[in-house]
């Protein structure tokens, strides 16, 4: 009897000494995630305009203009709620849908560069501009997170903590990847000989 209350004793005590820190990691994880998804809902609200820009020029790019809507839509009607920071398929699908839509944006990107008439459109500068700011943001945010879920990873696993982890129910949430790291890893060939 008095082993087993102990025991009990002992794991109240050791899983109970982590559990604020628990929550307030939980936190700032959630907030950085809330950044992340408001940087990503900016993007989305761009993508209209800029279509729309587009068209007016690149009458001949109805392909290009399709992939980057359809990018949008999957990327807008992707269900975001708080168990995506705990299902690590559901971030997976989230990081798919969200790359495809960068990538559809790049090649928009690269089109615009075959009308010397859009490049100059005031309304399209801007908007390339805001892009590219929120980009800039995107990555930033993205960072934040990375830095908050490696701060409550390491917190997770860490002992006494993954007995508090354990009791609690608190899992080792998942992070942002690189898709294509094989073809960054390969550094591009320039050559300015010709």
């Amino acid at each position: 009897m008095r082993l087993t209350l102990s025991i009990t004793v002992l794991a109240g005590i050791l899983t109970g000494c982590g559990y604020n820190d628990f929550q307030s990691k939980d936190e700032a994880t959630k907030a950085a995630w809330g950044e992340v998804v408001n940087q990503y809902q900016r993007r989305a609200d761009l993508i209209p305009n800029l279509v729309n820009t587009v068209k007016g020029y690149a009458t001949h790019e109805r392909e290009t203009l399709e992939a980057v809507t359809k990018a949008r839509a999957a990327a807008t009607s992707f269900q975001i709620t708080p168990e995506v920071l705990n299902d690590p398929a559901a971030f997976e699908k989230f990081q798919q849908v969200q790359g495809q839509l960068s990538s559809a944006l790049s090649r928009l990107m690269v089109v615009s560069e075959k009308y010397p008439d859009l490049k100059a459109d005031t309304s399209f500068r801007d908007l390339q501009s805001q892009l590219e700011g929120t980009e800039n943001r995107i990555t930033v945010a993205r960072q934040r997170y990375i830095v908050a879920v490696q701060d409550y990873n390491v917190h997770a696993r860490s002992f006494p903590n993954n007995l508090t982890a354990m009791v609690f129910g608190y899992k080792v949430k998942p992070s942002f990847t690189v898709e294509n790291e094989k073809a960054i890893s390969t550094a591009p060939t320039v050559n300015f000989g010709k």
